[in-house]
């Protein structure tokens, strides 16, 4: 089964604790790190993750794939909260972080650079458009974004 398969098939074998319990899907990885592969799943919830959250997401999906097994090699599955310092991937992660100050990283230049940090504005299909903290409002062709995340102010 391919990469994209399996995290197919986990999205949809995931969703019934997910709901259950409140919890939201951020992410799916299944990568190979020297010689050792990880499915390795990120959840959210409003109130905050927990550790027992993730143990019991991690016993269901554990014992759904095993039922399965839809994955040929030996894997390691890790369920944990996405961090702090995830990128923010699907719309509802930039509709929850509108108003709220983000890092982009770009492909290419605009003005001169390759990051900004400033308020994310607003968003659409095409455009991210942030107030720059350095060159004031910008739009940034979302096709030009390598990566975007909330900025970690200390």
């Amino acid at each position: 089964m391919n990469k994209k398969s399996i995290i197919k098939m986990v999205e949809e074998i995931s969703n019934p604790v997910l709901r259950e319990n409140n919890i939201e899907l951020v992410d799916i990885e299944f990568v190979k790190e020297n010689s050792n592969y990880f499915l390795r799943i990120y959840i959210d919830k409003s109130s905050g993750i927990t550790v027992d959250d993730c143990q019991k997401v991690s016993e269901y999906i554990g014992k759904k794939l095993d039922e399965v097994d839809p994955i040929d090699v030996s894997y390691y599955l890790e369920v944990s909260s996405p961090g702090l310092d995830r990128p923010l991937k699907r719309e509802r992660d930039l509709e929850r972080s509108l108003g709220k100050d983000v890092d982009v990283s770009l492909y290419k230049a605009l003005q001169g650079k390759k990051k900004l940090s400033g308020e994310l504005v607003s968003f659409n299909e095409d455009i991210i458009k942030i107030t720059d903290n350095d060159i004031g409002e910008m739009e940034i062709p979302r096709n030009n974004i390598s990566k975007i995340k909330l900025a970690i102010k200390f």
